[in-house]
């Protein structure tokens, strides 16, 4: 499973359509599947889904190999609240509450039960084995965050509020309402649980987030890769969208102009006193695909080319700031499409610059940035503990874990029974500790570069004599 994440407008649908197009010419099946509450997909694809009201949409076929689903979560709560409904109809009556009362809209105001059940729905398609792979068209960064957090949100309340074994007891109680209960809830956690194990494993899910070359995007970025690694999600590159290649002098376009087209009467280059619709065609073309690129292009003291030269430059300042930024991610660089790639045949026409393996290669290197795909070293994944020194209750022990803070004052650490908590950039996390550690109490923590590190001395109280 991939997920195309980032800010809003950076082009999340059209790469993530693109890539799916690309693995399914590779001959994969594939899904491409929309968990944005404000669906663009059907627009990208210029294709209309069937919406029935009351009903859950169901997966549609766009072409051979691959199938495309808006995720409605909305009908999907209306769905599951009426079993609900049957299931706790009179429990809660000699209690004077009254449960149908409720209506499915009212509860989409709760925090993260939309998200949830969208999660849940991807998790039982990507169990049923149909798809090779399966893309996801992610909702802005805030929104994302919270699907990413809400198995763990919902797990940890449902162990605190009524915990497993209370939930078992109750369930081979005497109450048979009571136990059907137990047992709904234990189902769900069961489910909840897959999609949980299903976003932490980095063998089966990865990320790609796609950001645009300004200064604003890649600062949120930056926080959005903390905040994947923080989370456990494996960040497997940075897609900078919308790049602008860089100008050739007119001489050097010139020289690669097709020459039957100077003999059927083509245009000359275009001058400092061309009108402003000549200069702007010229610059969609020159932005556009590899076929415009032999357009000879204006001279450099005209202010379209001034304009162009000085956007690029700019592009290619904040590309190369990322570079520094992402260590250890790859960053790949989107050239500009000139016109919006919308409809089956433009997305197709964008994914060969995709390979095999998802990863964008383009049509070419763009100047001054280096080449499409930086190679980066490889994040290994999930809390890593050692022994550092000392024996009995004198040791120390390490916990090191991946995490490229990018303000460090945001950092905080807490400890709850046998659970870490680690909040950064906004983001928190409850981890459990290893069995070793949870004898153990904090005695410092520091950030090392990319990595957090939190020493753990033995408590003399509960460490074995």
């Amino acid at each position: 499973m991939e997920l195309f994440v980032g800010k809003g407008g950076v082009g999340k649908t059209t790469l993530a359509c693109a890539t799916a197009l690309a693995y399914a010419r590779a001959g994969q099946r594939v899904l491409l599947a929309s968990l944005d509450q404000a669906h663009s997909l059907g627009d990208a694809l210029g294709f209309r889904f069937q919406h029935q009201p009351g009903s859950v949409p169901g997966v549609a076929a766009v072409q051979p190999g691959l199938d495309v689903i808006e995720v409605d979560s909305l009908a999907l709560l209306e769905d599951r609240f009426r079993t609900v409904l049957l299931l706790l109809s009179g429990a809660g009556d000699r209690h004077g509450v009254d449960i149908s009362a409720l209506d499915p809209a009212e509860l989409t105001g709760l925090p993260g039960i939309q998200e949830l059940l969208a999660l849940l729905e991807i998790t039982d398609f990507a169990g049923v084995g149909r798809w090779d792979v399966i893309v996801l068209d992610c909702p802005p960064s805030a929104d994302m965050l919270r699907i990413v957090t809400a198995p763990d949100t919902l797990l940890g309340y449902l162990d605190r509020v009524w915990p497993a074994h209370a939930r078992t007891l109750t369930a081979v109680g005497g109450d048979f309402r009571r136990a059907m209960i137990a047992v709904s809830v234990e189902q769900i956690v069961t489910l909840v649980t897959a999609a949980r194990d299903l976003l932490a494993d980095r063998s089966r899910t990865t990320a790609r987030l796609v950001t645009a070359p300004e200064h604003v995007a890649v600062a949120e970025s930056t926080r959005v890769r903390s905040a994947a690694a923080l989370l456990g999600l494996e960040l497997t590159g940075v897609l900078v969208n919308k790049v602008l290649p860089e100008l050739e002098d007119a001489e050097s376009a010139a020289l690669r102009q097709d020459p039957a087209a100077f003999e059927s009467g083509a245009p000359a280059l275009i001058g400092p006193d061309d009108d402003t619709a000549t200069v702007a065609a010229w610059t969609t073309r020159r932005a556009g695909p590899a076929s415009w690129f032999g357009t000879p292009a204006p001279p450099a003291h005209h202010p379209a080319v001034r304009w162009y030269s000085e956007r690029q430059a700019e592009q290619s300042a904040v590309v190369e700031d990322l570079r520094k930024r992402m260590g250890g991610v790859p960053v790949q660089v989107v050239r500009h499409a000139g016109a919006e790639p919308v409809g089956l045949a433009a997305l197709t026409a964008l994914s060969h610059g995709i390979d095999a393996s998802g990863d964008w290669v383009g049509g070419g290197s763009v100047p001054m940035l280096g080449s499409d795909a930086d190679d980066g070293l490889s994040v290994s994944g999930g809390p890593q503990v050692r022994h550092e020194s000392g024996t009995g209750p004198a040791s120390v022990f390490a916990m090191r874990m991946h995490l490229p803070v990018v303000d460090p004052s945001t950092l905080q650490l807490g400890r709850v029974e046998d659970d870490l908590i680690v909040g950064a950039d906004g983001v928190r996390r409850r981890l459990r500790l290893a069995p070793v550690l949870r004898r153990c109490t904090v005695e410092a923590a520091e950030l090392d570069g990319d990595q957090l590190v939190i020493r753990f001395r033995p408590d003399p109280e509960v460490w074995p004599k």
